[in-house]
């Protein structure tokens, strides 16, 4: 937090941000107009699985000359559950083994297929 107290908008640059608070965890995805920063705490009780308790992310915009514009920060109640959209391609054969597929094949063959 005195790190952070230091950054001046309008003022401070890449450089500097990086010199104060150190390399981002991650930057934009598509353009280099953001740095974030992301801290987790986790609580484990006993054989049970993990839990995520706190949660926090710093957001720090650049503009386009590469100055700070924006420093945001988000806690975990600000947090929205994401859908992922998954490709996986169906693959439209259920309970049907390779070799049942192989052999069903069998007889579904004409001559003129093979003499081309």
């Amino acid at each position: 937090d005195e790190d952070l107290a230091q950054i001046v908008v309008g003022v401070d640059t890449r450089e500097t941000v990086e010199d104060l608070v150190g390399p981002p965890t991650t930057s934009g995805v598509v353009r280099d107009e953001a740095w974030y920063y992301l801290s987790s705490r986790w609580k484990t009780v006993g054989a049970r699985a993990p839990k995520e308790i706190d949660r926090q992310l710093l957001a720090i915009s650049f503009t386009s000359a590469g100055t700070v514009s924006n420093i945001e920060r988000f806690g975990l109640e600000d947090g929205n559950i994401v859908v992922i959209n998954r490709r996986v391609t169906d693959d439209n054969v259920k309970g049907v083994s390779f070799l049942r597929q192989l052999l069903g094949n069998i007889g579904n063959f004409t001559a003129d297929q093979f003499l081309e």
